[in-house]
């Protein structure tokens, strides 16, 4: 169990970045090994305050580039894969999608074998379970029930498609003769200071004299603060690294969520951001069932029109269905297997996050001075 080495991709991502901050704080961890397309100059500096704890080195590296995946995993123990595109609005072009998300995975699969890393944990997401439809519902769903996603967009379709390679891995030969141990875990949606999704949100309420749009009222979903699925992957790497643990988890996924209470998206962004002085759009909204006929004939003009002219519809029927859906799950299995149960409370989540809504507010604020001087 002593002395051991992780690499993990996407380091610099929103979930990265705190894994490595965590991982930092591991006693007998030798080297971490972050792996990024690019680090932004503040990263830069922070990871460089976590040199006095641990050997840290930072690559600049595409994830599609074998000769650097090759070199990164050379000497490493554990392999976090966290690097993803993460798409939900259809707005990025679907090849480049699958090339990052499942060629990038299977790449880094065939350099884990190569290099003789033992162990390799893969970041999913909830999106591979569905929700397939917004009148379906799952509350407190579990890893039995073998929910599928049978979404054809880009990011459930490659994220499901880059989880079953990685579970199907696990057992492979490593080249000095070793087995290969893989497992996955799959965070409902994840919230936090730096979420891009939510400083977006909360960017366009701040244009819009604070009102937040209130398009996912009908949800009913459990997110997860993000220091609690940066701890589920260490604890996944403990585990996998444990030789009576390790049998019961290979090849498995699981489920992660927090003592977040749940409810719906709307909601959520209006508890983290009141305080602010933020509110809810308080006008009648469609029925569910009418947005999503709306995104199904605009994806029929956005079809019909794409030998002539590129027309983004500003929402999917995709994204209806999960804005709308009930959907919530229980992270039991993580905590039997992986010994999970949260590091952070959601009370202690809610502050983190209300504080980080403030500086976005505060910034904007600025701003308009700024503009108006």
């Amino acid at each position: 169990m002593t002395g051991w080495s992780c690499l993990i991709t996407g380091a610099g991502g929103f979930l990265g970045q705190r894994i490595v901050s965590l991982l930092a704080e591991e006693k007998e961890l030798q080297e971490i090994r972050a792996l990024d397309k690019v680090f932004r100059p503040e990263l830069q500096e922070e990871f460089s305050k976590l040199k006095h704890k641990v050997k840290l080195t930072m690559l600049e590296a595409d994830i599609l580039d074998k000769q650097c995946l090759k070199r990164a995993c050379q000497g490493i123990s554990v392999v976090i894969h966290s690097a993803s595109i993460i798409d939900i609005m259809g707005t990025i072009q679907r090849e480049t999608i699958m090339n990052i998300n499942l060629k990038g995975t299977q790449l880094l699969l065939e350099a884990c074998v190569q290099a003789n890393v033992p162990i390799f944990i893969y970041t999913s997401t909830i999106e591979v379970a569905g929700p397939n439809s917004y009148s379906e519902i799952i509350q407190n769903g579990h890893e039995e029930e073998h929910l599928e996603s049978k979404w054809s967009s880009a990011y459930p379709y490659s994220k499901k498609l880059a989880e079953k390679v990685v579970l199907a891995a696990d057992g492979w030969t490593l080249k000095n003769g070793g087995t290969l141990y893989t497992c996955a875990l799959r965070p409902m949606y994840i919230y936090g200071e730096g979420n891009p999704f939510m400083c977006q949100h909360i960017n366009q309420a701040l244009q819009n004299n604070g009102i937040l749009t209130d398009f996912a009222r009908h949800s009913l979903v459990n997110p997860v603060y993000v220091g609690n699925v940066a701890w589920a992957h260490i604890l996944a790497s403990k585990a996998l690294r444990d030789p009576k643990k390790a049998p019961s988890i290979r090849g498995q996924f699981y489920y992660i969520s927090d003592d977040t209470p749940h409810g719906s998206y709307s909601n959520f962004n209006y508890i983290l951001s009141k305080e602010w002085g933020l509110q809810f759009d308080s006008r009648m909204t469609l029925p569910v069932s009418l947005w999503y006929w709306i995104a199904f004939l605009l994806e029929i003009v956005s079809f019909l029109l794409s030998p002539i002219y590129k027309y983004q519809p500003p929402f999917t029927r995709h994204l209806v269905t999960l804005s709308n859906s009930v959907f919530t799950f229980s992270y039991k299995k993580a905590q039997q297997d992986l010994g999970y149960k949260p590091l952070y409370s959601w009370e202690e989540a809610k502050q983190k996050t209300t504080q980080w809504v403030g500086s976005l507010v505060k910034e904007h604020k600025e701003a308009l001075k700024t503009k108006i001087h």
